[in-house]
């Protein structure tokens, strides 16, 4: 069973834009948080978005400015908007899904099959 999926990726220009959406399902009595993380060839998977437990955000330096992170009033999809790609953006985008450990739940994280981004010069 699939518990988390992302999907949105594709090929652009330097300058265009994409929206990448993660969809996570399953575990309803949990509460989760949906994080967005990527990686490029030959690199390790770096962090990108994700949210506070406050609910803020938080994004890697080398997007802020750029991405917008957020998610719906259910809080099992999240959207990553990115604006003014750039070819060092290139990489398979990954969404964590990490649940919180409460008497019911375990502190287990699952990750989904990534959605590919390509932007070139």
């Amino acid at each position: 069973r699939v518990f988390v999926e992302e999907s949105g990726g594709g090929s652009v220009q330097a300058g265009g834009s994409l929206r990448l959406t993660c969809i996570g399902s399953g575990h309803t009595a949990c509460r989760y948080d949906l994080t967005w993380y990527r990686q490029a060839p030959g690199k390790e998977r770096e962090f990108v978005s994700g949210f506070e437990n406050d609910g803020s955000t938080r994004y890697a330096d080398s997007v802020l400015g750029r991405f917008t992170i957020s998610q719906n009033n259910a809080k099992n999809t999240v959207y990553l908007q990115m604006n003014s790609l750039k070819p060092e953006d290139t990489a398979m985008y990954y969404c964590k899904k990490q649940i919180r450990p409460t008497g019911l739940c375990a502190d287990f994280t699952f990750w989904g099959q990534g959605t590919q981004v390509t932007v070139s010069s």
